[in-house]
């Protein structure tokens, strides 16, 4: 069957002048903040004629090119009140490019080219971008707001090797099941509505164009069919594998709207074409704060879900090194981390971030779980697949990266 894709052209054609812009917002940026919005611009940036605080790396060469999420560098044009890149432009006199991935795959693919100083690698770039000698190593001790971070994001599997880091977080978040909730008024506590029960929506499922959505497929799969054995949705054996495609097809079946834009998500959502689907937490606040709102909600389900840990990342041989972990130490700190992870919907990643954070957003870091460790314990963070299913075990084998990108090229039609 062929699927459907969703393409979003009128939201697409208001932000095509965005693409790659200096200092711009994301190609993909939302036309509308979200409800918690605060009425007047952060006040973090140094006033005018008022000496900025000195720059921790010192110098720096004057502009910096990044692979980033949409949404990620924020420069207060799509919402005066989200701000964080004029100020820090204003405090290293580095100024800010971006060009905006639509997955991981993409994002992996334009560091390949040599051409930017880091990337915001969600884990399942991240390995391979460590694996494939594109990205530096780092010593965290040179980064003054690290001291801050939560433990629980430091020293993790996708970003750090053999106790070597490859970078700083930026934030993480779930991947959610979102709902219209004047079609679905009972609140799902599962996944099923995308699987088993998607026949009672054939035409109305929003899938992430992606082939990272397998996994999802293996975290379904983990509680309704525990004999498979699966305890790593991102490393499957053949047997397991072979599972999830199948539940994948039979979801193809169903005839849904791939998205690979959130904006293009949020279009389908607000035309009514789709009523359930997997989401990040910023499609959701954004369309509950459309005027009038759309009628969604979005839960984690029962079964856990797939979700993030992003890090910022330096490239190898960078152009602007200075610059780069300038932005990186920026992020960490509490005026960007909370604009940016108030914006997106996750969660801040250090207890002076959360401060500032409850000043925008009362309870945010709160509603994120920012520092409640219990809460992501069955969130499994994006990661590579790996031939040698990334434990020591010599005897077990698993599909690999390209296994999965060509398996969802053929799931897809695309």
């Amino acid at each position: 069957m062929q699927t459907r894709r969703t393409w979003g052209s009128i939201a697409a054609a208001a932000l095509i002048v965005a693409a790659c812009s200096t200092g711009g917002a994301p190609t993909n940026a939302p036309t509308n903040a979200p409800t918690n919005a605060p009425s007047t611009a952060p006040t973090d940036a140094p006033a005018s004629g008022t000496a900025a605080p000195s720059n921790p790396f010192g110098e720096g060469e004057g502009e910096v090119n990044l692979v980033i999420w949409a949404g990620y560098a924020e420069d207060g044009s799509t919402d005066p009140a989200f701000d964080w890149v004029n100020p820090f432009e204003e405090l290293t006199g580095c100024q800010v490019n971006v060009t905006a991935m639509s997955d991981s795959n993409e994002g992996v693919s334009l560091m390949q080219s040599g051409n930017y100083d880091g990337i915001s690698a969600s884990g399942d770039a991240t390995t391979r971008l460590i694996a494939g000698g594109y990205v530096e190593a780092i010593d965290t001790s040179e980064f003054p707001n690290y001291a801050n971070v939560f433990p629980g994001l430091k020293d993790l599997p996708h970003n750090t090797v053999d106790g070597v880091n490859y970078g700083v977080p930026h934030g993480r978040g779930p991947n959610l099941l979102m709902y219209n909730t004047e079609e679905i008024t009972e609140a799902p506590t599962s996944w099923d509505a995308m699987w088993e029960g998607g026949s009672d929506y054939v035409g109305q499922i929003s899938v992430y164009d992606s082939s990272i959505y397998i996994a999802d497929a293996a975290v379904h799969l983990m509680a309704t069919q525990p004999e498979l054995g699966i305890t790593d949705p991102y490393q499957l054996n053949q047997e397991q594998f072979d599972a999830a495609v199948a539940l994948l097809e039979m979801q193809a079946a169903n005839d849904p709207l791939y998205w690979s834009s959130y904006t293009d998500q949020m279009a389908s959502y607000t035309a009514g074409d789709v009523v359930v689907g997997t989401t990040w937490p910023l499609q959701v606040q954004l369309l509950q704060g459309e005027d009038p709102p759309v009628p969604v909600a979005a839960v984690k389900p029962d079964e856990g879900t797939t979700g993030w840990s992003d890090t910022w990342m330096l490239a190898k041989d960078a152009d602007h090194p200075v610059c780069m972990k300038s932005w990186m130490n920026w992020m960490m700190g509490p005026e960007a981390n909370s604009q940016a992870t108030v914006w997106f919907g996750e969660a801040a990643t250090s207890p002076q971030a959360c401060d500032a954070a409850e000043a925008i957003s009362p309870g945010h870091c709160e509603t994120q779980h920012a520092d409640d460790e219990a809460y992501w314990d069955n969130i499994y963070y994006w990661a590579t697949p790996q031939e040698d299913c990334a434990d020591a075990d010599e005897a077990t084998t698993c599909k690999t990266q390209d296994d999965w990108v060509q398996a969802w090229t053929t799931i897809t039609g695309s």
